[in-house]
């Protein structure tokens, strides 16, 4: 359980949240809304501990499993399923467990019966910890978020950022928190993990408050929703599921809206008749209540919601090139034994729209990290054509330096740019006034989505390479992207979950991975979009 009481939230000098008081109690399965930049990851990593509140107090009851957005921890050495056995403190146990094994299978007879004897209690102390169920529990989590056995014997290293933060995920749906923090759980999910996670987030006893543009999510498992309105810097508490919440939030707009008409509408009779009294000495007493009386009147009224802003995005004008501006050929990659792909073709025509597919983990990110120049295939090359400007947006934000800020990060973009215009570009991506000197770290997964696109328009790239390019991002700035996408005359290359973005972009070919196939595009190949 989570009590929250008097907390203020701030990023430097602006306000997140002012004051704001509640609790996340077993069977709380709350949804925090609000636009892009508005502060929710950043009060939920206040809540789970890893930041601190301005003011105010956030008290524990028991155990809190916390799934940011960019989930970069653990050892990059441990394989992936001691990463989540770790979550019970099973992976040490079971390690210990397996070397007694092989001791006791030596041909020392000391080193044997030493193994014996503490085979026996270290079987124990597994048992207590939930034993061989507990370690078909965590594989069957895993199974069901689309992380296969070869996955699960990897290294972290060799793992897609895709496949890595479905590792976290299990790994805290696996701990059995008494209160869990999700941050966009669906990202990187296939639409049949995603199904399996409402069920089992409906199932759960404990106390939940995620962060989701997956509206059929909200509307499965919610029971109140927390609405963060940046304009007010203000926590709406709504104790009902995701449809009534919309229905009650735009009854309560319009409520707000007539109360104010009408509240001012009494006012200035009453601030015009105190202005006509005011003349006379005799009623001078009396105007000035009558005045008093109106300005209360307006103090009184809550403050005006001002309709959120959205993020306004044009990708750039493509620059010349020759007809051919990007050509892969043979490219193979593999991590140790592991081969993800092999003998891979591709050519990119001045123009062209393809889309890259393929189950998580068959390489699709690794491909266009090479094609972008940030990793080395084991075999085969990519040749720049005439005219090549490549622009590349990566769904982890590795573009972005974490340690510069907004506006120094996008004055290294656009270097032919002076500061005045960089600034104009970053006002209408809704970075102005303190936010340009934010460190890109402590950004939103949303904020740093904006900021990666912001040094994309300012690019003249003729070739992009966009990897899950809507995730994090609200329904309104997602229709900006996918407009922008449409519109955008040069060459894409798209990898993503998101149907609505393969739309948006008409591919005319489509790259199937890991085989490598290059096909022409058919809406046959749309059912592959939300398995990949």
């Amino acid at each position: 359980m989570l009590v929250v009481r008097d907390v203020e939230v701030r990023v430097g000098a602006r306000l997140l949240l002012d004051k704001a008081s509640f609790q996340v109690a077993p069977g709380d399965k709350i949804g925090l809304v609000g636009r892009n930049g508005a502060g929710k990851t950043t009060l939920t990593r206040i809540l789970a501990g890893e930041g601190q509140p301005a003011s105010g107090t956030i008290t524990h009851t028991g155990s809190v499993g916390y799934l940011p957005q960019d989930p970069r921890t653990g050892d990059p050495e441990v394989l992936a399923k001691d990463r989540i056995l770790s979550a019970r403190g099973l992976d040490t146990v079971l390690t210990r467990l397996r070397r007694t094994e092989q001791e006791m299978a030596s041909e020392d007879e000391d080193v044997r019966e030493q193994a014996m004897e503490r085979y026996s209690r270290i079987d124990a102390e597994l048992n207590a910890a939930g034993g061989y169920a507990a370690e078909s529990e965590a594989a069957r989590i895993s199974s069901n978020l689309g992380l296969p056995d070869r996955v699960l014997e990897q290294p972290l290293r060799t793992l897609s950022g895709g496949q890595r933060r479905r590792i976290e995920l299990a790994r805290i749906l696996f701990a059995g928190a008494d209160t869990m923090l999700l941050d966009e759980p669906t990202n990187h999910l296939d639409a049949d993990s995603i199904i399996w996670l409402r069920s089992y987030l409906q199932n759960y006893s404990g106390g939940l408050m995620v962060i989701s543009h997956d509206t059929d999510l909200l509307e499965e498992t919610v029971n109140k929703v927390f609405h963060l309105d940046a304009n007010r810097s203000a926590l709406d508490v709504y104790a009902m599921n995701w449809k009534r919440y919309l229905q009650q939030r735009a009854t309560d707009e319009e409520r707000r809206r007539r109360e104010r008409k009408n509240a001012e509408r009494k006012a200035d009779r009453l601030f015009t008749q105190a202005e006509k009294m005011g003349h006379k000495a005799t009623k001078a007493v009396a105007a000035k209540n009558m005045a008093r009386r109106a300005q209360r009147m307006l103090d009184g009224l809550e403050a005006e919601r001002v309709s959120d802003r959205v993020a306004k995005i044009k990708l750039p004008d493509p620059s010349p090139s020759g007809r051919t501006p990007l050509t892969a050929t043979g490219l193979s990659k593999a991590y140790g034994s592991l081969e993800v792909f092999a003998g891979v073709d591709l050519a990119i025509d001045r123009g062209s729209r393809v889309v890259i597919l393929g189950l998580n983990g068959a390489g699709k990110t690794t491909l266009l990290r090479i094609l972008a120049g940030m990793a080395e295939p084991d075999a085969g090359q990519v040749h720049p054509g005439h005219g090549l400007k490549l622009g590349y947006y990566a769904q982890e934000h590795e573009t972005l330096d974490v340690n510069r800020t907004v506006l120094e990060n996008m004055k290294s973009a656009a270097p032919h740019l002076n500061e005045t215009d960089v600034r104009k570009v970053l006002g209408s991506f809704l970075f102005s006034g303190d936010d340009v000197d934010k460190p890109a770290g402590v950004l939103s997964g949303g904020e740093k989505t904006r900021l990666a696109l912001a040094t994309l328009v300012v690019s003249s790239a003729n070739v992009l390479l966009l990897d899950e390019p809507t995730n994090n991002l609200d329904p309104a700035s997602r229709e900006e992207i996918l407009e922008a996408i449409r519109s955008y005359a040069g060459a894409i290359v798209l990898v993503t979950h998101d149907e609505g973005a393969v739309e948006a972009l008409e591919p005319d070919r489509v790259l199937v991975l890991p085989d490598g196939t290059e096909d022409l595009w058919t809406p046959d190949y749309a059912e592959l979009i939300t398995l990949a």
